[in-house]
C-alpha cells in the first residue's frame, strides 16, 4: 500500500480531532507531522507528539497538508496554503479563507465528490454548520428538489476553539458561585445564556453575521444551486460540543415525512432518530464524538404546502471540520 508524508497545521481542537481521525481510521501514513505557531510538544490520545513552527519550506517533503481551521479561522492558509500545492503538496483547508475561490472546490464527500474531479490542489471544507445541513438536505433535493430553507441554529462554543470551552466553563462557575463573569471570547455572557450572534456582521449582507452569510453562499456553491433561496439565523448556546438546527425546507412537490425518514436512513453518514412520542430525538450530548449526523423531528411544516421541519445535530468538531477532511483526503489517494 502507498503511505504519504502527512502534515497537521494547527493543533487546537479540530487539529488534534484530525490527528485522532487519521489513526482511528488506518489512514496510509509514512510520516507525520505537526506544525503550528510555535514549537512545544502536544499530547493527543495519550501519546505526545513534537509540534514544529510553520514556515514555508515546512511543505517541501509533504504530500498531504490538512489546514485545521476553526469557524471563521483565517491566516494559515492564506499564507502557506498555495505555496504548498506549488510545491506538490494537496491541501485540504479547514479555514474559511478561500471557500468561495472558484478555483478551489467545496465538497462534502457524502454530497458532491464530483467536484474533486477538477481540483488544482487545493481543496476546501465547508463551515461545519453547513455540512450537517447539506447532509441533511441533499438526499431529500434529488427527490424532491428544495425551492426554499429557512434555518435555525444553535451553536457549541467548540465551534470557536479552546479558548471558548474554558470560558463557558469559569463562567458557570462564577455565576453559580456569585462571582463576577468576566468575557473574553464573546462579546456577551455565554453560560446559562443565548444570543444571536456567530461571527461578525456582513456589509454585502446588511444585518446578517458572517456565519448566516456561510450558509447561504456555501450551500449554493455545493448544491450548485445559485439562486437557492435559503436564509440562516444563528445563535451561540451554552453547550460545549455539538451544533443543533431546526430547518424548515419547501420542496417543488410533495414530499411526506414517512418518505423523508426512509431516504435520509438509507443515507451515508445520516442516522435518524425519530420518535418523538418517547421523547427520543437527537441531542448535543448523545451525539457528541460519533460520526454521523443525527437527524429527528421530521414532521409536516404547517405553513407551506410542500414543506417538512426537521431538527438535525452533529459533531462540529468531528464531522463538522475533522472527520470531513480526512474523507475528502481518503477518496482523493484512492483515486492515485
Amino acid at each position: 500500500m502507498k503511505t504519504y508524508k502527512v502534515a497537521v497545521v494547527g493543533i487546537g481542537m479540530v487539529g488534534k480531532e484530525m490527528v485522532k481521525i487519521l489513526k482511528e481510521r488506518n489512514f496510509p501514513i509514512r510520516t507525520l507531522r505537526i506544525l503550528a505557531t510555535r514549537e512545544r510538544v502536544e499530547e493527543i490520545e495519550g501519546e505526545k507528539f513534537e509540534v514544529e513552527k510553520t514556515t514555508a519550506d515546512s511543505f517541501r517533503d509533504i504530500d498531504i497538508a490538512l489546514f485545521a481551521g476553526t469557524e471563521g479561522a483565517k491566516g494559515a492558509s492564506r499564507q502557506f496554503g498555495w505555496s504548498a500545492v506549488e510545491n506538490g503538496t494537496l491541501v485540504i483547508d479547514n479555514g474559511d479563507d478561500f471557500r468561495m475561490d472558484p478555483r478551489v472546490p467545496l465538497v462534502v464527500p457524502e454530497v458532491n465528490p464530483e467536484a474533486l474531479l477538477k481540483h488544482q490542489g487545493f481543496i476546501s471544507n465547508p463551515n461545519c454548520s453547513t455540512i450537517q445541513l447539506v447532509m441533511a438536505l441533499f438526499p431529500l433535493h434529488q427527490k424532491a428538489k428544495i425551492k426554499r430553507v429557512i434555518v435555525s441554529t444553535y451553536q457549541a462554543v467548540s465551534g470557536t476553539g479552546r479558548a471558548a470551552v474554558k470560558e463557558l466553563e469559569e463562567e458557570t462557575i462564577n455565576f453559580l458561585g456569585d462571582k463576577k463573569v468576566n468575557c473574553r471570547v464573546y462579546p456577551r455572557q455565554i453560560a446559562f445564556n443565548v444570543f444571536p450572534q456567530v461571527g461578525s456582521l456582513s456589509e454585502k449582507y446588511p444585518g446578517y453575521y458572517s456565519e448566516e452569510v456561510k450558509f447561504i453562499r456555501e450551500t449554493r456553491k455545493i448544491f450548485d444551486e445559485q439562486d437557492l433561496a435559503i436564509s440562516a439565523t444563528c445563535a451561540r448556546v451554552p453547550v460545549f460540543n455539538s451544533h443543533s438546527e431546526a430547518i424548515t425546507v419547501e420542496f417543488e412537490k410533495k414530499m411526506t415525512p414517512d418518505e423523508a425518514k426512509k431516504i435520509l436512513a438509507n443515507s451515508p453518514g445520516i442516522k435518524v432518530i425519530d420518535e418523538p412520542e418517547n421523547s427520543f430525538y437527537p441531542t448535543p450530548i448523545e451525539v457528541s464524538g460519533k460520526d454521523d449526523v443525527f437527524v429527528g423531528r421530521i414532521r409536516r411544516n404547517t405553513l407551506f404546502t410542500n414543506g417538512l421541519d426537521l431538527w438535525v445535530v452533529s459533531d462540529n468538531i468531528r464531522k463538522g471540520a475533522a472527520l470531513n477532511a480526512v474523507q475528502i483526503t481518503e477518496i482523493l489517494i484512492r483515486k492515485t
